[in-house]
C-alpha cells in the first residue's frame, strides 16, 4: 500500500531534535511518508541554538509549488516560521486550500531560551490552521496573559479557539499539576484534559514539533482530532520515556522517536 504522504515546513535543527529533523523522524515511526518545506537553518545542539538564517519567502515558495505539485499531501504542520514574510507565503498556500488539515505549531521560542519566532507571524496562519499547539510560554505570547496553571490553559486555549483555529491544544510540560502532563484540548465541543503521568527527563528538545507531528500523521489517516491528539500525547510519552536515560549531547537530549529503548 503507498503510504499517506505529509508535509513539515519549519527550521533545520542541526542537531536532529527539533525542527524538519524531528517532524521527519515522526512520521516515518508513524508510518507516513514525509515531505518538507525548510523557512530557515539554525545552528543548534542540545545546548542551544547559535544561530538562525530565514530562508527567503520566495524560496519557501518555490519549496511549497514543488511538493504540493507533485505528492499528495494529506495533512501539513508548520514549525518556526522565522518572519512575517515566510508566514505570508505559507498563508497564501492555506488561503488557496493548498495546505489540507493544517496544524499550526507556533514556535516562538526553543527549548534554551532562544528567539526563534515572532507573534505577528504566527498570527497569520492561526485562521486556517485544523488544530493548533501552543505550549504555556506560546499561549502567553499569543493571548497577552499568563498561562502557568491548568487552568489558565483552559483559559487561553479556548480564548484562542475563538479567535480562529478550529481546534487549540495547549500543551503543558511545563505546568506542575502533580505529577501529570496535562493538555488542554479546546474547540469543536466541550473543552477536555488529556492528563498522562509526568516523565522524569531533561531529555525534551524538540517535544513541541514530535507532537504536533504527530497529530499530522493522525489527521492524514482520517481520525478526528480528538482521536489525533490523544494518540499524539500517547507517542510523545512513549518517546520522552524512551529517552529519559540516554546521554546524546551535554544539554537537553531528543526523544527516543523510533521506540528505540522499548
Amino acid at each position: 500500500m503507498t503510504p499517506r504522504t505529509t508535509l513539515t515546513i519549519a527550521g533545520s535543527d542541526s542537531g536532529g531534535g527539533a525542527g524538519i529533523q524531528a517532524d521527519l523522524k515522526v512520521f516515518a515511526a508513524l508510518g507516513a511518508y514525509g515531505t518538507s518545506v525548510i523557512t530557515a537553518v539554525t545552528a543548534q545542539n542540545t545546548r542551544g541554538v547559535d544561530a538562525v538564517l530565514p530562508l527567503p519567502p520566495q524560496t519557501v515558495r518555490d519549496q511549497l509549488d514543488s511538493v504540493l505539485g507533485d505528492f499528495d499531501v494529506r495533512a501539513v504542520k508548520t514549525g518556526m516560521l522565522g518572519t512575517p514574510a515566510v508566514a505570508d507565503a505559507v498563508a497564501e498556500a492555506a488561503r488557496a486550500g493548498r495546505l489540507r488539515h493544517l496544524v499550526v505549531d507556533p514556535v516562538l521560542v526553543a527549548t534554551s531560551g532562544h528567539r526563534l519566532g515572532v507573534v505577528t507571524a504566527v498570527e497569520r496562519l492561526l485562521p486556517y490552521a485544523e488544530v493548533a499547539t501552543p505550549n504555556c510560554a506560546e499561549a502567553a505570547a499569543l493571548t497577552g496573559r499568563p498561562v502557568t496553571t491548568v487552568e489558565e490553559m483552559v483559559a487561553a486555549a479556548e480564548a484562542l479557539a475563538a479567535g480562529g483555529p478550529a481546534h487549540v491544544v495547549v500543551t503543558g510540560g511545563d505546568v506542575d499539576a502533580a505529577g501529570e502532563s496535562v493538555d488542554v484540548l479546546a474547540g469543536g465541543g466541550p473543552t477536555t484534559l488529556l492528563r498522562a503521568p509526568r516523565v522524569p527527563t531533561r531529555h525534551n528538545h524538540g517535544t513541541g514539533c514530535s507532537f504536533s507531528a504527530a497529530i499530522t500523521v493522525r489527521l492524514a489517516a482520517g481520525d478526528p482530532v480528538p482521536v489525533a491528539v490523544a494518540a499524539a500525547k500517547e507517542y510523545v510519552t512513549r518517546a520522552l520515556t524512551g529517552a529519559r536515560d540516554w546521554e546524546l549531547g551535554a544539554g537537553r537530549g531528543p526523544l527516543d522517536h523510533f521506540g528505540w529503548s522499548a
